[in-house]
């Protein structure tokens, strides 16, 4: 059985290391000790500034738009993970769905363009798969509109625009640490924010809006908190983070080798570094799809269907029925992500890609 992913565990001996800390000072959560180290550490890494590390990434995203005091409507994308969009909707702000650009599958900044109203508040693109938005028409058209533009960037850790992370673009970006990601601390996630004065006033919010100095609540807030035995986790994680990374590009890269004629893949923002996120192939039409994805279960190798449906036709969002995305509905029936993760062997990719080339072609040759 090849699954299509498998969380990475650091050495168990590593872990306690970092665990005989959290329980020789008995400080388990409220920003201690592990909390602390992993904010320093991320951003070092990272190379980015006003870090906040928060329990989950769903939370995260929350969390900005609650910063940014955010409401009315906020234009997205509708080829993302549920989280994006119903995060939105959790605090009461419309998510208006915007089509993709065909070639990157991010956000398509025209057509984002097009919905912008008096009642818009943000803009929320995606860093689909970690590949890159166009983060200069972004911030161009969030400067044009007085918008915020805060990226869902779950899936680009370690992602760098020439020298400059990914991270540093917009009012906010979001991560994920959830278990199945590049970097995890089980479930986890942050905050970046561009601004120290919106990470100052987050830092109060994610803490029930107490003001720790004087421990008057000088805001509204809630618990957003990471807890020491989650950030033992990413600390270790983080230990091996390089290792991790450079083992999923090296299978990344077989993928694209492999399968360059059998399927498309989104094209890669042409500044950016990759991280081995996921392997996003796309098939011809919905037929080809639905049969590779059967053919590899008979050979138990698991995909996914990420992302899919495009979230324009969800039920709970059909009162926004007029955001047609037609690019977006087309790849959602056509797009499979294939197994990839650090265990996973440059043998088993080949496996997996003779696989699909059997079942596009009906032979592996």
């Amino acid at each position: 059985m090849i699954p299509v992913n498998k969380p990475f565990l650091p050495a168990f001996e590593k872990y306690t290391r970092y665990l005989e800390k959290v329980y020789a000072k008995a400080w388990l959560t409220n920003n201690g000790p592990m909390v602390q180290e992993l904010k320093v550490r991320l951003e070092d890494y990272l190379g980015v500034k006003n870090l906040l590390p928060v329990a989950n990434g769903t939370l995260a995203m929350q969390l900005a738009y609650k910063v940014f005091s955010l409401e009315g409507e906020a234009v997205t994308t509708p080829f993302t993970f549920i989280a994006s969009s119903s995060s939105l909707a959790w605090e009461g702000i419309t998510p208006r769905f915007a089509d993709i650009n065909p070639k990157s599958y991010n956000l398509c900044p025209q057509a984002a363009a097009k919905l912008i109203s008096a009642n818009t508040s943000a803009i929320v693109p995606v860093h689909v798969y970690g590949n890159p938005c166009d983060v200069d028409a972004f911030a161009a058209l969030g400067k044009q509109h007085n918008l915020k533009v805060i990226y869902d960037a779950a899936h680009a850790f370690g992602i760098k625009i020439g020298q400059q992370s990914v991270l540093n673009f917009g009012d906010a970006s979001t991560l994920s640490f959830h278990a199945t990601k590049v970097f995890h601390s089980v479930e986890g996630g942050a905050v970046i924010f561009k601004n120290s004065d919106d990470y100052e006033r987050a830092v109060l919010m994610t803490n029930f809006g107490i003001d720790t100095s004087t421990g008057g609540i000088v805001d509204n807030g809630i618990n957003t908190k990471l807890s020491e035995m989650h950030a033992a986790m990413g600390l270790a994680v983080l230990d091996n983070i390089d290792a991790i990374m450079q083992h999923r590009v090296a299978l990344f890269e077989q993928y694209q080798q492999q399968l360059n004629e059998v399927a498309a893949m989104p094209q890669w923002h042409g500044q950016a570094n990759t991280n081995g996120a996921y392997i996003p192939v796309t098939f011809a039409d919905a037929a080809q799809c639905s049969k590779v994805l059967e053919h590899l279960a008979q050979q138990k190798i698991t995909a996914r269907r990420y992302f899919s449906p495009s979230l324009n036709t969800l039920a709970q969002y059909s009162a926004n029925a007029t955001d047609s995305c037609p690019l977006s509905e087309s790849l959602a029936t056509r797009t499979l992500c294939l197994p990839l993760y650090y265990d996973l062997s440059a043998e088993q990719v080949s496996t997996v890609t003779n696989a699909v080339k059997k079942a596009v072609y009906g032979t592996a040759d």
